[in-house]
C-alpha cells in the first residue's frame, strides 16, 4: 500500500489551502469563523477513518495505481477512470477528497489538470479546483479558475475562489470574483484571504458601492455580505493613490 508522500511546499503552504471536501476538522479561523479546509494529510486520515472497508480498499488501490502510473498516458489515464468512479465508490460526501488525493498521487501537473477539468464532469472540475493549491505552485492554472468564474454553478464558484485564486488572481479579476459571489449568492466566507485582499482596496469599495446603488434603485435588497466586504475595504485608512498590495491594478 502506498504511504502518503512528502509534498512540495507549494502543495502545503497553509492549512487553509486544502480542498473543501466535506470534511470537518473542528477548528475555526480567526478571520471568518469558518472551519479551515483540510490538508492532504487531513483528507487521507479522514477518509481512512470514515470510509467503509470496501470504499477504503478501493481508494487505497486507486492511489497505488495512480502513483504507479503518474501523468498522462494516451487518450485517458487509468487514474482518470478512477476519478470518474470516485462518487460511486466513496459516496458523494467523500468524493471530492478522494479525487484530490488521486490527483496528488498521480502527480497531476497543469497539463493533466487542464485535461481533467475540460473533459470531466462538474464534480471532477470542482475537484481539480480544490487540488490547485497543492499541485500547482505558480499562476499557470489560472485559466481553469477564470473558466469556473464565468459559470453560474455555485459549487464551482465556491471552489474557484479558494486559496489558489487568493494567491494568483490579478486584482481586477479578483474583485469581479467577489462581485460574482454576491450576484450568485455564494457566501463570501468562501473567498480565501478575503480580509487580506480586501483591506484598503478603494477600487473594490467603489464597485461595491455601485452595485449597492443599482440594487437599491431597482428596489432590490442589498446582500448583507456586501456590507461585510465593504467594511473590510474600510478597515485601514488608505489615501487615494497609495500603493497597497492588491489594492491597485497590476
Amino acid at each position: 500500500m502506498t504511504h502518503p508522500r512528502a509534498t512540495p511546499t507549494a502543495r502545503t503552504e497553509s492549512t487553509q489551502n486544502a480542498p473543501s471536501a466535506g470534511t470537518d476538522t473542528g477548528r475555526t479561523t480567526p478571520d471568518t469563523g469558518l472551519r479551515p479546509l483540510p490538508t492532504l494529510a487531513d483528507l487521507r486520515h479522514h477518509l481512512s477513518t470514515h470510509l467503509d472497508p470496501a470504499a477504503r480498499a478501493w481508494l487505497e488501490h486507486a492511489l497505488d495505481e495512480a502513483a504507479a502510473h503518474p501523468g498522462l498516458h494516451g487518450p485517458i489515464s487509468v487514474w482518470e477512470l478512477r476519478l470518474a468512479e470516485a462518487g460511486r465508490r466513496c459516496g458523494a460526501a467523500h468524493a471530492d477528497a478522494a479525487r484530490v488525493l488521486i490527483l496528488d498521487a498521480a502527480r497531476a501537473g497543469t497539463d493533466a489538470l487542464t485535461r481533467v477539468y475540460f473533459q470531466g464532469t462538474a464534480d471532477e472540475r470542482r475537484a481539480v479546483l480544490h487540488a490547485l493549491p497543492h499541485l500547482v505552485s505558480g499562476p499557470g492554472a489560472l485559466p481553469l479558475v477564470e473558466d469556473a468564474l464565468r459559470t453560474n454553478d455555485t459549487r464551482l464558484l465556491t471552489a474557484a475562489v479558494g486559496p489558489y485564486a487568493a494567491r494568483h488572481l490579478a486584482p481586477h479579476a479578483w474583485r469581479h470574483a467577489v462581485l460574482k459571489c454576491l450576484f450568485t449568492g455564494v457566501p463570501v466566507d468562501h473567498v480565501a484571504d478575503l480580509p487580506g485582499r480586501a483591506r484598503g482596496d478603494v477600487e473594490l469599495a467603489r464597485m461595491l458601492g455601485d452595485y449597492a446603488a443599482e440594487r437599491t434603485a431597482a428596489g432590490r435588497p442589498v446582500p448583507e455580505d456586501l456590507h461585510r466586504v465593504l467594511d473590510l475595504t474600510e478597515s485601514v485608512n488608505s489615501a487615494p493613490g497609495t500603493d497597497r498590495p492588491h489594492g491597485k491594478e497590476s
